[in-house]
């Protein structure tokens, strides 16, 4: 996936927007005015924080040289994924839903989608 395809399949889960509170190249997608995912490019290469079961973080970073402990986040609880087009795109769906369902399960039941 690239960061066109990155950006419209985070902005297709249900009432997730996106918001620019950092740097104005660096997307945050949220539900419920958290954070489930951010998008921006370093160095030319397109990548994104996911939060992410403490333990699946660790496997997934020993499987692939793209994911990594999360930049400028918790370390323990998000991954950085680089869009290099070594992690398969399907997994990188999954990552994304991962991430958006821990987000929505931390919300108020009310605040649901």
């Amino acid at each position: 996936m690239n960061h066109d395809q990155t950006r419209l399949y985070l902005l297709s889960k249900p009432e997730s927007y996106e918001d620019f509170p950092f740097f104005p190249d660096l997307a945050v997608m949220k539900i419920g005015k958290r954070m489930f995912a951010t998008l921006g490019e370093r160095g030319g290469v397109a990548s994104m924080n996911l939060k992410c079961d403490p333990h699946e973080a660790l496997i997934l970073r020993d499987i692939f040289p793209a994911v990594t402990p999360g930049y400028h986040m918790n370390k323990r609880h998000w991954n950085t994924v680089s869009l290099d087009g070594s992690v398969p795109t399907a997994l990188i769906r999954e990552l994304i839903d991962h991430s958006y369902d821990l987000v929505v399960a931390s919300l108020p039941k009310a605040k649901r989608p």
